[in-house]
């Protein structure tokens, strides 16, 4: 055999080989583009599958607040669920695949955890799937025929949480606010006729709440509030003073309770300290015709002095924990009875704050503003 002959029976022998090989490795480069595609594939519906869910605990949760209704959550879970796309189609939710309950922080923090069921629910768990047994069916891979898997089976859960909270600001309209917020140096007399002037309590009061209210319009959920102010009846200054006066009722545009505040330091402010009074007046606005059946109920009480008469602060805040009321109570002037009002809040299991200058009033209120919205979405 010559050399050209050899050559040529070589070169034959390796095409065989590669032949072989290509034989061989082909299926494999199929099988693993395959895998990786279909992998792909379910990664996005996964993705896909978690964003739907996730909207449709938000849309629940959303409903739940702004109807106070478990059927119109379930509505709006659904609705919002068939607008997003799994995998080509829209998720469709089963009445059980939603559940309605209380979500809430444990004493020792941490997530929040969801419980079904409840007289106040708070939160929406919306368990998305793409199983068999869910209305759209599981999902199917690209290539089935090649990887001998038909299908994919992804789950989500998502649990939408709104801590809806009815808020009562009682604040102080006694003789005292009419004194300067910077001492009592510079204090002006309780028959003063003359509207509240810059530097008085009342002053610092006002640019307090309307700070709260300027961070409650900020926050996510739309929070209802409403005021009461509380004094002593008498008649002076040609005005007649009641005990106790609603200002506005539960709202969620706070442009009723600036006006009110507006229209108080327009004229002298007069009258005894019945704080008590104030307490019964904020209970009724909290559990009146306004107040949602599902809220957590919340009154932030004000005063620069001392109970002088009308009901016990204490028991009147006793009355109120019974109806599920959290009172934080804000003491302002070195003379108010801070001890009272740590018992009134301790009454509740609310919170007791003291200020004694108009700036440390105002980060007060922008605190106690700032704790109460929760919206979370896990």
């Amino acid at each position: 055999m010559n050399t050209r002959q050899t050559r040529s029976t070589i070169c034959h022998s390796r095409r065989g080989a590669m032949l072989v090989l290509i034989a061989v490795c082909l299926p494999l480069c199929v099988i693993m583009a395959a895998f990786a595609v279909d992998v792909a594939w379910m990664q996005l519906a996964r993705t896909e599958l978690r964003t739907a869910t996730d909207a449709a605990a938000r849309a629940g949760s959303k409903a739940l607040s702004l109807h106070q209704d478990r059927n119109a959550a379930l509505a709006a879970a659904k609705e919002a669920a068939l607008r997003n796309k799994v995998a080509g189609e829209p998720l469709k939710l089963a009445n059980q695949d939603i559940e309605i309950g209380l979500s809430q922080r444990p004493d020792n923090g941490g997530r929040f955890q969801f419980t079904a069921g409840g007289s106040k629910p708070n939160a929406v768990r919306v368990t998305g799937r793409r199983t068999r047994g869910s209305a759209a069916g599981a999902v199917d891979l690209l290539f089935a025929g090649v990887l001998g898997v038909e299908q994919f089976e992804p789950t989500e859960v998502a649990t939408g949480s709104q801590m809806d909270r009815d808020i009562c600001l009682v604040i102080d309209r006694s003789g005292s606010m009419m004194q300067s917020a910077f001492g009592r140096s510079s204090s002006t007399s309780s028959s003063d006729c003359n509207p509240p002037n810059s530097r008085s309590r009342w002053a610092a009061l006002d640019a307090g709440v309307n700070v709260f209210l300027d961070e409650m319009d900020r926050s996510l959920p739309d929070e209802q509030v409403g005021m009461v102010s509380y004094g002593s009846d008498l008649r002076r200054c040609n005005i007649d003073y009641p005990e106790t006066r609603l200002e506005s009722d539960l709202v969620r545009n706070y442009s009723p309770l600036r006006a009110a505040m507006a229209r108080i330091g327009s004229r002298p402010v007069q009258g005894a300290t019945h704080i008590g009074e104030g307490i019964i007046e904020g209970t009724k606005v909290l559990t009146g015709r306004r107040a949602r059946a599902f809220s957590f109920k919340t009154m932030i009480l004000m005063t620069d002095g001392i109970q002088n008469g009308g009901s016990s602060p204490v028991q009147a805040a006793r009355q109120a924990a019974r109806r599920d009321i959290v009172i934080h109570t804000i003491t302002f002037s070195d003379e108010a009875d801070q001890r009272a009002m740590r018992d009134v809040a301790l009454a509740t299991g609310g919170r007791h704050f003291h200020a004694s200058d108009p700036q440390e009033l105002i980060d007060v209120f922008r605190e106690i503003a700032a704790t109460l919205p929760i919206l979370t979405t896990e």
